[in-house]
């Protein structure tokens, strides 16, 4: 082994291709849709690197055309979950003792990789799985990954280089373990770049992971694994085990060697599994660590000196792009009555713009459907009772058809309550509620703003006059982890604006940042004395 210390290319964002008409990336793409949509998979878990096949099978279908099943998987349960325990706990030890750089070593190779050749499955995948748009399937599932891939060696390096003081004739070192025992990973249906990080950061430490995707993506994340093989990931570090929350969830919080969760998903699935944590601390051979980033119901504030055009935009933006299924999404916003003509005409005429439906059949599109059934009946909840609430008026929008596909019309709902429900909880999907105030009560809306929700994910600011710009900063410094001034609440980036949030919205431990990282290691101070002592005494027992 060569004795030195080696320093990691330095990360840089990957630049987001535009797949304009006559691109060479649009082309590429646009074969590989095709490809992808003729093949039906069958997926296996993959436990100590064998694919393995229960029978007990699930279903992942195309949101914008339910009509076609892009793959059957198959199902894990208990026996499957203590065979990934075990492999997990066979690949721990040589894992852990790989040099940094050789771990490091995979992600980038994997990184490498989906920015060149498998850049078009990964964004298909998405597309045909989430119903995203090319230009939110490059931000996610190609440019997010690799950032996160890239970056995450940086700050990992960083950690390592964290070390003490030593005085003369002592040499104190830190060593960063990984965590004793595996990390369970539970990803969401909405990010593929989430579902790539949530497993490979504490991997990339020396922990061994058990990854179960949402049920409705395991489609789009089996191409993540199948790329992380491709790039060298040995055996047993990540185990892939999709399958029912409780059938895959219930056994690994038991296990004694569950050792951290790395979450996203909604509030109440990470409270319960908290509770569980809770309950099971005697039975684990050390305190979890737990990461988990929730849910938000994120705002957009307008001051009188705002720009109405930008924060109509915005508005607009922020809202519905992904058909609002973003955790930092706005689904809230707050606009000055002396702002509210402007900002209402420009605000609907873009609504109005906006073309709905296949985004692989037609790249013109701005919106594609929503996840799935259960998602589409609780949106069309949310629409119906604005419908039929006396204190809320629909003013774009508000159609909800699942003839072919979930989709739901982007809808902007106004009203005249604060604290509607509509402002208040989580919808998840496509649906912006506004509430009109009177300028003279800017201080009052904005502690509104702050008190209305549990959440404190994303939010975003409007105005020109920069004493406004500070003091709505001080105003709402708890409202949200990610807090944007002159621009939507969305689209944060690896390297610049690390991800995360507090109250209900989780524990705000940043990813794509050096604090998410330094949950998954588990420090060994060690101090060395090149001359010890040989005799009892102190200096201050001498006689007089």
């Amino acid at each position: 082994m060569a004795q030195a210390r080696f320093t990691a290319p330095t990360p840089r964002n990957e630049p987001v291709l535009s797949y304009a008409p006559g691109t060479p990336e649009r082309a590429a793409l646009k074969s590989r849709l095709a490809e992808l949509s003729r093949e039906e998979l069958e997926i296996p878990l993959v436990i100590g690197g064998k694919r393995v096949r229960t029978g007990k099978l699930g279903e992942v279908r195309a949101p914008h055309r339910h009509a076609h099943r892009l793959a059957r998987w198959h199902q894990a349960g208990v026996p499957e979950v203590e065979a990934a325990i075990a492999a997990a706990r066979a690949a721990r030890k040589e894992w852990a003792a790989m040099p940094f750089t050789a771990r490091a070593a995979v992600f980038l190779k994997a990184a490498d990789l989906l920015a060149g050749g498998w850049r078009p499955t990964l964004n298909g995948a998405t597309m045909h799985n989430q119903s995203k748009t090319p230009s939110q399937a490059e931000i996610d599932s190609a440019c997010e990954i690799i950032d996160f891939w890239r970056w995450n060696v940086t700050f990992a390096e960083r950690i390592l280089e964290e070390q003490p003081f030593s005085p003369p004739g002592l040499w104190n070192h830190v060593e960063y373990r990984p965590l004793e025992g595996f990390v369970f990973a539970v990803t969401p249906f909405n990010f593929t770049s989430i579902a790539a990080n949530l497993p490979t950061a504490p991997a990339l430490l020396g922990n061994t992971v058990l990854w179960k995707p949402a049920s409705s993506t395991v489609y789009s994340n089996w191409f993540i694994l199948e790329l992380l093989e491709e790039a060298g990931l040995p055996p047993g570090v990540i185990n892939f085990v999709p399958g029912p929350g409780r059938a895959v969830g219930d056994p690994v919080l038991a296990s004694p060697e569950f050792a951290g969760i790395h979450f996203t998903g909604s509030t109440s699935t990470f409270h319960g599994m908290w509770r569980t944590i809770a309950e099971n601390l005697p039975r684990y051979r050390s305190y979890p660590r737990i990461v988990g980033e929730t849910g938000g119901k994120d705002f957009i504030f307008g001051h009188p000196s705002a720009d109405p055009d930008a924060l109509a935009t915005a508005l607009c933006r922020g809202a519905f792009e992904a058909q609002g299924q973003k955790c930092s999404a706005a689904s809230r916003g707050y606009v000055p009555r002396s702002l509210w003509p402007r900002v209402k005409e420009r605000l609907l005429a873009q609504v109005a713009s906006i073309r709905m439906g296949d985004p692989t059949e037609d790249f013109r599109v701005f919106m594609g459907a929503v996840i799935d059934r259960p998602a589409f009946e609780t949106i069309k909840g949310y629409v119906e009772l604005a419908r039929r609430s006396p204190d809320a008026e629909i003013l774009a929008g508000g159609k909800c058809d699942d003839s072919v596909g979930y989709f739901v019309e982007p809808t902007v709902v106004l009203t005249q309550n604060p604290h509607h429900k509509l402002m208040e909880e989580e919808i998840f999907g496509p649906v912006l509620t506004l509430f009109v105030y009177d300028d003279a009560r800017l201080d009052e809306t904005v502690a509104l703003c702050d008190a209305t929700s549990p959440y404190a994910l994303t939010g975003a600011v409007f105005a020109r006059d920069r004493r406004a710009v500070e003091s709505l900063a001080a105003a709402l410094s708890d409202a949200a982890g990610n807090f944007y001034v002159n621009d939507k609440p969305t689209g944060a980036v690896v390297g610049q604006q690390p991800f995360g949030g507090a109250r209900a919205s989780g524990t705000n431990d940043k990813a794509g940042s050096v604090w998410n990282l330094i949950r998954w290691v588990s420090p060994r101070s060690v101090k060395e004395t090149f001359a010890p002592p040989t005799a009892i005494e102190y200096p201050h027992q001498a006689e007089k």
